[in-house]
């Protein structure tokens, strides 16, 4: 199989060109080269925001079996890798995310949820839900129902996140100490590791698949209290989880999911839609997830070849839990 990744060096692109090329598969990425892609690619420089930023890829020779494509921001940026690429690839996967649904998608919500609206291929950079579902609608309207895949990843959590929310979980956890532990401990989690996320992508390339994914582990793979105690169990820390009330938590103002990476209220809206997807779909096609000791503990091994500090997307918000808030909450 040959592979063109859009991007590849970061994150969920570095899992999947990773991926591939364990599979012996031909493997171009197209990427700025602000950071070294993985050995044994053919790499290609163009930045995608530039007014010619697909001229390298435009004279580049050959075709692709599929290629995958992981953007964020403005959709005509997909449009035009999609319509530059429509004749010289059989398909296009594009990440997207659970975030194009109208929020809030009721619980168990399945890829007929209604999308956001005001969504476009031709946009400019909106808002993340938008940016997504533009892209989505980019990748189906160069590529037809056919030949298009739309991953509506989850929370993604695994090697090279550089998103900070399992990395500041490690890194908490590792000073040790009273840690506020937002309950309840057996609070059901869903989450998809990138490795894992990036095998499906492949078989999905592999067994030609189309169509809209929820991708993301099926409900309860985890909870808060198993995610935490793999923290502590990974990182050697004598770290004292302790678990406190949603009630107390949201009484002190501290933000679910910002400031309490992956954490959200049970019974919530927000639950509801972070943690509670159908996943039949991706599961019956194929889509296996590791366990969460797993996850984390890969996680903290790459992290310590970093000396411990992950590094951070620039167009994310910091995350984590002020010190003197915590300590607060917990009576210190």
């Amino acid at each position: 199989m040959r592979l063109l990744m859009l991007g590849g060096t970061d994150f969920v692109g570095r899992a999947v060109v990773e991926a591939a090329l364990a599979r012996g598969w031909d493997v171009t990425v197209l990427n700025r080269g602000t950071h070294e892609p993985p050995a044994g690619v053919r790499s290609l420089l163009g930045d995608r925001t530039a007014p010619d930023g697909l001229a390298a890829l435009a004279a580049a020779e050959g075709d692709w079996d599929v290629v995958v494509d992981t953007w964020s921001w403005a959709p005509r940026a997909v449009r035009d890798a999609a319509r530059l690429l429509k004749d010289r690839a059989g398909r296009y996967v594009y990440v997207s995310s659970c975030s194009v649904y109208a929020w809030p998608p009721a619980a168990g919500y399945t890829e007929e949820a209604p999308p956001v609206e005001g969504a476009s291929a031709d946009a400019e950079q909106t808002d993340y839900a938008r940016d997504k579902r533009g892209g989505e609608l980019a990748a189906v309207d160069a590529f037809d129902e056919e030949r298009s895949v739309l991953v509506r990843a989850g929370l993604i959590l695994g090697p090279y996140e550089n998103v900070g929310r399992l990395p500041w979980w490690l890194t908490r956890i590792a000073r040790g100490g009273p840690v506020l532990a937002p309950g309840p401990r057996e609070l059901p989690l869903q989450y998809v590791d990138a490795r894992d996320l990036a095998e499906w992508v492949l078989g999905a390339a592999e067994r030609e698949l189309s169509g809209p994914y929820n991708l993301i582990s099926p409900q309860g793979h985890t909870t808060m209290g198993a995610l935490l105690d793999a923290c502590v169990q990974a990182t050697g820390s004598n770290a004292e989880l302790r678990w406190t009330a949603p009630e107390l938590i949201l009484d002190a103002g501290i933000e679910p999911w910002t400031q309490l990476p992956v954490w959200v209220p049970p019974a919530s809206e927000l639950h509801g839609a972070l943690h509670s997807a159908n996943v039949s779909r991706a599961v019956a096609t194929g889509l296996q997830c590791r366990p969460v000791e797993e996850t984390v503990t890969d996680t903290w091994a790459w992290l310590q070849t970093l000396g411990g500090t992950a590094p951070q997307r620039p167009d994310r918000p910091a995350k984590g839990l002020d010190p003197e808030v915590e300590a607060k909450v917990l009576g210190l």
